[in-house]
């Protein structure tokens, strides 16, 4: 099936009981037993639930993965991809990155012993001096949150397959819509489902999705016995939400590129983000792994203190100043004191997380109004 395709039926059947065609919310912890041990393949809801069930064969359908594991929220999936890890372990990654990442590798696992090396990841080969025999996992985001880094996910995994090392890709601003990292080599890709997947600002979720039927059944043992599993009204929601994946992305790329054209010769900005300008760095992988350049825009101020940066984010009538990203309605978040506060300032600024940066998420609102209202608040 193509994309859309998928988006709508993956997973789903009519239900068996009644025929309806929307997968039904199972609201249920627990389900009868004929005798000890024989059930219908449903047991207990934190282990599994068949609306979560259907929510999950449908995500790995979109990644083209073999196995999904829907959790309470991106972070939730993270933590249990981390959990897989063991004391004196390293881990490589970015050096922009979601502050929330950040926030649980340095204050959380970085106490259970397991180091972090943050690294300017624009070339593959960036890894190789950081490799030895304590390295077991790349962990990359791409386009990043929030200075858009382009990473090559194909020349990333070709070597981590060389060093044995499991390579995860948090796939949140592409969506499986414009990118899909298992086809590039990637072991497993984790998306803050309450971004685009979702796409509502309804619901908070996180999912993982993979082949490998080892490490499948790892994460799996840990999804069930930690229990950070979401409940079935969040999974119908989420459900319903996918169906319009298509049609929503469409409509945040077209949207993302006229902003990000609008800003580009604007005289208030500084800098911006966006890969699908010619002359962002690595804009050719971005063209090569990704089928549209998103709906994410950062952009810097120019000669704005952090008052006068606090002023314009306040300013928007249109734009809702906001955490999180990609729903329908269009968001404006200032990263360092919201979603990359965590960050110390001297990191943040050496990847150009500086205070005057503000982070668009373009939703899928009419274009001139969009405009007419970033034209207003940068007056």
């Amino acid at each position: 099936m193509k994309f859309a395709t998928k988006a709508i039926h993956a997973g789903q059947e009519p239900d068996p009981s009644t025929g309806a065609v929307m997968t039904p919310i199972y609201q249920t912890s627990t389900y009868w037993q004929k005798s000890p041990g024989e059930h219908q393949g449903f047991e207990y809801s934190r282990g599994t639930n068949p609306t979560r069930l259907a929510l999950e064969n449908c995500l790995a359908a979109l990644e083209n993965a073999k196995y999904g594991l829907a959790f309470s929220s991106g972070m939730g999936a993270t933590d249990t991809v981390l959990r897989i890890l063991k004391p004196g372990d390293e881990v490589i990654t970015g050096n922009d990155l979601y502050g929330g990442s950040y926030r649980i590798f340095t204050k959380v696992y970085e106490k259970y012993g397991i180091k972090f090396h943050f690294l300017d990841l624009s070339k593959p080969e960036n890894i190789l001096p950081y490799v030895n025999d304590k390295t077991r996992m790349v962990w990359i985001e791409t386009p990043t949150n929030p200075t858009m880094q382009i990473i090559d996910i194909e020349g990333v995994a070709k070597l981590t397959k060389e060093k044995g090392l499991i390579l995860t890709v948090d796939n949140t601003f592409a969506s499986p819509y414009l990118q899909n990292p298992l086809d590039l080599g990637a072991d497993i890709v984790m998306h803050s489902v309450t971004k685009y997947i979702g796409g509502h600002s309804d619901v908070v979720m996180g999912a993982l999705l993979l082949d490998d039927d080892v490490l499948y059944k790892e994460l799996w043992f840990i999804y069930n016995a930690c229990g950070a599993t979401p409940g079935p009204q969040d999974a119908f929601l989420v459900l319903r939400g996918i169906k319009t994946l298509h049609l929503r992305m469409k409509a945040h790329c077209e949207n993302g590129e006229k902003v990000a054209r609008y800003l580009k010769n604007h005289p208030k900005i500084d800098k911006i983000y966006w890969p699908g300008f010619e002359d962002h760095p690595n804009h050719d992988i971005a063209k090569k792994q990704m089928r549209g350049f998103g709906g994410m825009v950062s952009i810097t101020l120019k000669d704005a203190d952090l008052a006068e940066t606090f002023r314009v984010a306040s300013s928007f009538k249109v734009f809702t100043l906001a955490e999180s990203l990609g729903g329908v309605e269009s968001l404006i978040n200032h990263p360092t004191s919201m979603t990359h506060g965590s960050i110390p300032k001297a990191e943040r600024e050496k990847v150009g997380v500086t205070d005057n940066l503000l982070r668009l998420s373009v939703g899928v609102e009419d274009i001139d109004d969009l405009l007419a209202d970033l034209e207003q608040a940068l007056k």
